[in-house]
């Protein structure tokens, strides 16, 4: 008898974890698939251009919750997930990632009596200001199946008191995205739109409230970025919350000021892979870009204190340098000057993690 299985999205990072697994579901005779898509993200650019570039289908549920401080939105998650539930009542529902959307699907599921499988479990910054930390050690701690991407998330949850039969190491499906995606990346035309050369510019990306939520740190990351294009032209897709606190701090000026530092609005996810992989070096405060740029090679600098994905430093490309501006560009002039970090791919990042996750659903629901 065919299983009803939920999987829910609500942020951007999500989609690219769900599209994999859902690809293989809706091809079994074992699983009837419904994607809820709870509209943490609304923002077009931030949200539908990432199924359309996912080949995601229309959600079968758009929630619709839009933003609001985390206690808002996580209360609004809950309210209609719990009415979505009610009336599909699935057997399972699989969760991706630390999103609020994460952890108030999760407290739905599990009150209702519904198991709730976790992807991307057990990483931990050991920082628990960030809200992400939070939504992390609570879906852990009340998800029915664990699947782990790095052995620092197992060794996490075992330290934890998790059962280790429900624990369940399978790879990152963050990098299954990649491989299979990565053919129709390259056939992408932005460079050319941007005027740019293969290994001849930065990528930045920043969205964190530590971040840009602080005026003096948010400038000093600025005053980095202004070093490293001297050098070379910094391409800067800019998310809708930097974009609102570069007018809130009135930096737009400065930042017009400095001639190489090319803002973007968000792109797509075809485009920014075909950024990113063509990248001198990457600048980020994202956990995935971590791991991406750890699969494809590239050095990536990481603006922040902590990491949950240590795998990308002790294997990876990856180099964390906090927010000290002077750490930052040093960083960015080893690079320029031949010193780039190298490094190899993770064990499981083989871009099979979604077979995996699927074998292990057939074998315990």
């Amino acid at each position: 008898m065919m299983k009803k299985i939920v999987l829910v999205v609500g942020a951007r990072p999500n989609f690219m974890k769900i599209a994999p697994i859902y690809r293989l579901l809706r091809n079994t005779d074992n699983w009837h698939t419904l994607i809820i898509h709870t509209g943490q993200h609304y923002d077009e650019r931030m949200s539908k251009i990432f199924f359309n570039d996912l080949s995601l289908p229309r959600p079968d549920l758009f929630l619709g919750v839009g933003s609001g401080s985390h206690g808002k939105q996580t209360a609004a998650v809950m309210t209609a997930f719990e009415q979505a539930l009610e009336r599909d009542r699935p057997d399972v529902v699989l969760v991706v990632g630390d999103v609020n959307s994460t952890l108030a699907a999760s407290l739905v599921a599990v009150k209702m009596g519904i198991p709730v499988v976790h992807v991307e479990a057990g990483l931990r910054s050991g920082d628990r200001n960030m809200p992400e930390e939070i939504n992390r050690i609570l879906t852990d701690s009340i998800a029915d199946q664990l699947f782990v991407t790095e052995e620092s998330g197992r060794m996490h949850l075992l330290n934890e008191g998790i059962d280790p039969d429900r624990i369940h190491m399978v790879g990152n499906v963050m990098i299954d995205s990649l491989h299979y995606y990565r053919p129709k990346a390259e056939a992408a035309v932005i460079l050319e739109e941007l005027n740019l050369i293969s290994g001849e510019y930065a990528l930045v990306t920043l969205h964190r409230p530590s971040n840009v939520d602080q005026p003096t740190v948010f400038a000093g990351i600025l005053e980095a970025l202004a070093e490293i294009q001297n050098h070379l032209p910094v391409i800067f897709p800019i998310h809708p919350r930097t974009r609102k606190m570069i007018g809130t701090f009135r930096l737009g000026e400065r930042i017009t000021g400095f001639a190489h530092i090319r803002l973007l609005e968000p792109v797509g996810y075809l485009d920014f892979m075909k950024l990113m992989m063509h990248a001198k070096m990457v600048l980020t405060d994202s956990g995935g870009i971590q791991e991406e740029t750890t699969a494809l090679g590239i050095p990536c600098i990481t603006i922040r204190e902590n990491t949950e994905r240590p795998s990308t430093i002790e294997f990876g490309t990856n180099e964390l340098v906090g927010t000290d501006p002077v750490k930052i560009s040093e960083a960015g002039l080893r690079i320029l000057n031949g010193r780039a970090k190298h490094g190899t791919v993770p064990p499981l990042w083989d871009g099979h993690a979604a077979e995996r996750i699927v074998d292990k659903l057939n074998d315990v629901y």
